[in-house]
C-alpha cells in the first residue's frame, strides 16, 4: 500500500466513508508507522491528518525534541521528532518522511520514518506492556498489538504520556485549558517609551556612501526591494515608480537621483524607507539601512545657511556629529523632503492610478490600529521581532568589548555608549543557540529592562516592518521560559514567512536582573 493511498485511507476513516460503520463496535483503528526500526501505532480518533514534512521556523528554548515550527493552512504547527524522543540515531528525513498531525488540545505534527497502514483492532488483541517492561521503555505506552498488519508486535503510543514528560505546558493543554486563554500574548508595559527631551531617536542609512538619518516618529517602517516594481511611462527620473505594500499603492523615489548623485541600481543591500506625512506615504529608496540612533541634541548642529539654500541640501535642515566629530550623520526633514518636486509627482501619479482603478481609498489608507510595527533581526535563518517602541538603539558592535571581572557568566563585556557603561549580551547564548564568530552584519540592540539598559547582539537587523495584527497569534508554549520570552508568532501565510515575536522585558529577570544592574552602574 503507497503511503498516498494511506493518507487517503486515514481520510476515509475519519470521515466514515469506508464502511467502518459497519464493523462491530468494539473494533478500535489505529494508524501504524515505522521510526527507528521499531513499529508503533496511535489510535486514530486524535489523528487529523498525515503530512509530508513541511519547512520549519527554529525555535529557541524550545524541548530539544521540537524540530521547529511549520505553517499549516495558516495555523502554526509544533513539529516534533520521535526518533529524538525515543533516544533513537539521528537520521536524515526521505520521500518516505511524514508527520502524524494529532490533536492534543492543539494539532502536533510528529516525525515517523514511514507510515505503514491503518488497522482495526479488536479488544482481545491489545495486551498489557508488562510483558516487555524489563527490555523497553514502557512509560510511553498503553498497550501492545500482536499479530496484526504483519507485524509480529506493535507499541500502542500513549500521547498523553509522552506530552506530560516532554511538553508540560502543552500536556495542560491537553487536560482542557483553551489554547487562546491559555497563551494570552503578553505586552510590555510602556517604560520604553519615556524619551528624554534633550534627545533625537534617528534611523540612519546610507546614500552613495554618505550617511543619513531620519527622525524615527517620520518611519513607518522600512522593507526590502520588492519583485514587482510598476514603472510609470513620462515620469520623473526621480521617480522610480510605484509598488503594493498589503493592499495599497506605495509611490517609490530614489534618493540618490533626487540629491543628484550617481546612479546605482537597487540590489538585495538596497531598503525602502517607508516615510509618512499626514495621511501620505512614499517609500524612499536607500543603498543600505545602517542603525537606529539615539542623540544628544548638543551634538546637532543647524545647516548652515548657505548650503540650506537649494538642492539636495534644502531637504537637510541638520547636522549630527558622533564620534568627536569624526562620523557626520546629515538629518533629512521629512516636511521639506515632501515639498520637493519628485515626491510631489509621485504621490500625483498614485493617486492617478487610484483613480483610473476606481479603487477604495478607505481600503488603502490603512488603519495602524490594525498593525504592529516591530523591527526585525535574525538569528542564524531564523527571524524575530521585537516592538519598536521597545528599541532604544541599534549600534554596531565594537572590535572588542571590555571585559568586567566578576561579571555574570552571561555578560559578553561592556562598552562606553556616549560616557554610559552599557552591558552587553550575546542574545544567541541567551537563547541557547551556538555562538559564532564576530562579523560587520552583526548589531547590537539596546532595551531598556526593568530600568537597566543593556544592549543584546544579533546577527544581522533586517528591517522595520509593520504586521497586520490579523496574522499574529499565540505561539505554541512548550517551555517555561520559551512560553514568556516568546509568546507569539506572526504567521504571514502569503509571504511564506514566520517571524517569531520576542519580549525583551524578559530578556533578564529576578537575580540576574539585580547583577545587570551592577554591573551597569
Amino acid at each position: 500500500m503507497t503511503t498516498e493511498t494511506l493518507e487517503q485511507r486515514v481520510d476515509e476513516a475519519r470521515s466514515g466513508d469506508d464502511g467502518l460503520e459497519e464493523l462491530v463496535s468494539e473494533t478500535r483503528q489505529f494508524v501504524t508507522f515505522i521510526t527507528g526500526g521499531e513499529v508503533f501505532a496511535v489510535d486514530m480518533a486524535p489523528v487529523q491528518e498525515i503530512i509530508r514534512l513541511p519547512e520549519v521556523v527554529r525555535v529557541p528554548l524550545a524541548p530539544a525534541t521540537l524540530d521547529g515550527l511549520a505553517n499549516l493552512r495558516g495555523k502554526v504547527l509544533p513539529i516534533i521528532s520521535l526518533r529524538r524522543m525515543f533516544g533513537f540515531p539521528e537520521q536524515e528525513p526521505d520521500d518516505a518522511t511524514r508527520a502524524v498531525v494529532v490533536d492534543v488540545g492543539q494539532p502536533l505534527g510528529f516525525v515517523v520514518d514511514r507510515v505503514a497502514s491503518v488497522v482495526g483492532v479488536e479488544p482481545s488483541q491489545i495486551e498489557d506492556v508488562g510483558a516487555i517492561r524489563s527490555t523497553v521503555d514502557t512509560d510511553l505506552l498503553s498497550g501492545l498489538i500482536k499479530g496484526v498488519g504483519g507485524h509480529a508486535m506493535i507499541m500502542v503510543l500513549d500521547f498523553e504520556k509522552l506530552i506530560a514528560r516532554e511538553f508540560s505546558q502543552i500536556a495542560g493543554l491537553a487536560k482542557g485549558a483553551g489554547m487562546a486563554g491559555a497563551l494570552s500574548a503578553s505586552t510590555a508595559d510602556d517604560e520604553e517609551e519615556e524619551a528624554a527631551s534633550d534627545e533625537l531617536q534617528l534611523v540612519s542609512f546610507n546614500v552613495a556612501e554618505q550617511e543619513y538619518a531620519i527622525a524615527i516618529e517620520d518611519v513607518q517602517e522600512i522593507v526590502q526591494v520588492p519583485d514587482t516594481i510598476i514603472h510609470v511611462p513620462h515620469s520623473e527620473s526621480h521617480v522610480i515608480g510605484v509598488m503594493t505594500l498589503r493592499s495599497r499603492l506605495l509611490p517609490l523615489v530614489s534618493l540618490r537621483r533626487m540629491f543628484g548623485l550617481p546612479d546605482q541600481p537597487l540590489d538585495e543591500k538596497s531598503r525602502i524607507v517607508v516615510l509618512a506625512l499626514g495621511s501620505a506615504s512614499v517609500g524612499v529608496a536607500v543603498d543600505g539601512v545602517s542603525e537606529v540612533l539615539r542623540v544628544a541634541k548638543t551634538f546637532v548642529d543647524a545647516m548652515p545657511a548657505l548650503l540650506a539654500k537649494e538642492g539636495g541640501m534644502a531637504d537637510i535642515s541638520e547636522i549630527c556629529r558622533l564620534d568627536d566629530g569624526k562620523r557626520l550623520v546629515s538629518i533629512i526633514t521629512v516636511r521639506n523632503l515632501f515639498d520637493h518636486s519628485a515626491i510631489k509627482e509621485a504621490l500625483s501619479t498614485v493617486n492617478d492610478i487610484k483613480r483610473e482603478a476606481d479603487q477604495d481609498t478607505a481600503e488603502l489608507d490603512e488603519d495602524l490600529d490594525d498593525d504592529e510595527q516591530v523591527v526585525v533581526f535574525r538569528l542564524n535563518k531564523e527571524e524575530f521581532g521585537v516592538p519598536i517602541h521597545s528599541v532604544q538603539e541599534i549600534v554596531r558592535v565594537p572590535e572588542e568589548l571590555i571585559h568586567v571581572p566578576r561579571a555574570p557568566v552571561f555578560v559578553e563585556g561592556v562598552i562606553n555608549l556616549r560616557g554610559s557603561v552599557l552591558p552587553v549580551i550575546d542574545l544567541r547564548l541567551r537563547l541557547g543557540l551556538p555562538r559564532v564568530a564576530r562579523s560587520d552584519n552583526q548589531r547590537i540592540m539596546v532595551f531598556l529592562i526593568a530600568d537597566v539598559r543593556t544592549g543584546f547582539i544579533v546577527d544581522q537587523v533586517a528591517e522595520v516592518l509593520k504586521i497586520p495584527k490579523a496574522v499574529i497569534e499565540p505561539s505554541p508554549k512548550l517551555s517555561s521560559g520559551q512560553g514568556r520570552l516568546l509568546s507569539r508568532m506572526a504567521n504571514m501565510e502569503k509571504q511564506k514567512r514566520m517571524v517569531q515575536l520576542l519580549e525583551p522585558a524578559y530578556l533578564v529577570e529576578g537575580e540576574e536582573l539585580t547583577t545587570l544592574a551592577a554591573v551597569g552602574g
